[in-house]
C-alpha cells in the first residue's frame, strides 16, 4: 500500500494505490492523518482511489475515520475515480453520502 499527497489550490490530494486491507492499514492512516493534520487549514482533502486494486471493509473504516478527522477541522472530504471493483463495495456501503464521489 502507498500513499503519495499533493496539494492543488485549496485542496489536499491523497493518492492510494495497491491493496488498503487490514495487514496495510495501520502505516497508511498514521500516513494520512499526519499529512491531514499539517493541512487542516485547507477546505477539502481529495482521495483519489484510482491505483486502489483491492479494498475491503478495512478500507472503508480507514475512510470513515479519515472523515471524521477531517470533520473535526471543517474540511469536506471526496473520493476520486474508484476501480469499479472498489466503487461497488463504497456504493453499497452507502459511503458516497459522507463523501461524494467527483
Amino acid at each position: 500500500m502507498q500513499l503519495r499527497a499533493g496539494q492543488r489550490g485549496d485542496s489536499l490530494y491523497l493518492y492510494l494505490s495497491g491493496e488498503l486491507d487490514e495487514h496495510s492499514v495501520s502505516q497508511v492512516r498514521s500516513e494520512a492523518d499526519r499529512l491531514i493534520d499539517e493541512n487542516a487549514g485547507l477546505s477539502r482533502a481529495v482521495f483519489n482511489l484510482a491505483g486502489l486494486k483491492f479494498m475491503d471493509s478495512t478500507g472503508i473504516g480507514f475512510l470513515i475515520g479519515r472523515y471524521k478527522r477531517l470533520k473535526k477541522y471543517g474540511m469536506t472530504m471526496y473520493l476520486e475515480s474508484p476501480e469499479s471493483s472498489a466503487d461497488k463495495v463504497l456504493a453499497l456501503s452507502g459511503i458516497y453520502t459522507l463523501m461524494p464521489k467527483l
